[in-house]
């Protein structure tokens, strides 16, 4: 049998060294070029604000439901949804909690206050600030949502979401945004806001509904539709 050489065994291990380097570089090069076109993706920010918290329960519903905890709901699975859509999202809250300290005086001015901070130093394209509604007669139901009378940004985005959430939850009297003016979180930001008024706690039926978790995907998927919408539509 022919001898193979000290040279050849030399030469192909030095081969294959280097084609297991080379095949290392492609992969790294691949993995570079995904985690680059994930970033690339993210192509705006928006902030979703859960409305109240701590202290402060927001609007106790017809069914006992609080209004803190069906807003967050909402907030975190509209969160999931956008973010599967490549959008960088910036909460204002995570938890429970309320955005002040207990040394706080006024605990809901300085609530109100840290939460248009956090919405300007993200400097999104959009910020949603989700909330439920309530009126005295039991009738009244639907979402909608508000934005600043003279912001025509806000007005825009605000038609986009009102649109999704009256088509996608089968609204059957739908409602039409609504201008203001007096909203603390309205006037005191720098970037475009709405408040999406997801129904009313003071309807029974729509309260039954907003604390289950499979028509609160429902609304925060309308709310993503509403919002992706206004994001292609401004360029963002």
């Amino acid at each position: 049998m022919k001898k193979i050489s000290m040279e050849t065994i030399l030469g192909v291990l030095l081969f294959a060294g280097l084609g297991l380097l080379f095949t290392r570089g492609i992969q790294k090069t691949a993995g570079e070029a995904v985690t680059e076109e994930k970033q690339a993706a993210v192509t705006a920010t928006v902030v979703i604000d859960a409305g109240h918290g701590g202290s402060d329960p927001g609007k106790i519903g017809i069914n006992g439901a609080r209004e803190k905890e069906v807003n967050l709901a909402i907030a975190e699975e509209l969160k999931a949804c956008l973010e599967e859509a490549g959008i960088q999202v910036v909460m204002t809250r995570s938890d429970a909690g309320g955005l002040y300290q207990e040394s706080d005086e006024n605990k809901k001015q300085a609530d109100m206050r840290a939460r248009c901070a956090i919405i300007d130093e993200a400097g999104a394209e959009l910020t949603v600030s989700v909330h439920q509604n309530s009126y005295p007669a039991e009738s009244v139901r639907g979402p909608q949502v508000f934005y600043h009378a003279q912001s025509s940004e806000g007005q825009k985005a605000a038609a986009c979401l009102q649109e999704a959430l009256n088509q996608e939850l089968s609204i059957t009297r739908p409602r039409e945004i609504k201008a203001n003016n007096t909203y603390y979180i309205l006037k005191k930001t720098k970037t475009p806001v709405v408040i999406a008024e997801c129904g009313f706690l003071s309807n029974y039926e729509e309260a039954e509904k907003l604390t289950t978790k499979d028509y609160q995907k429902q609304v925060a998927h309308a709310l993503c539709s509403g919002i992706l919408a206004y994001l292609e539509a401004s360029g963002g």
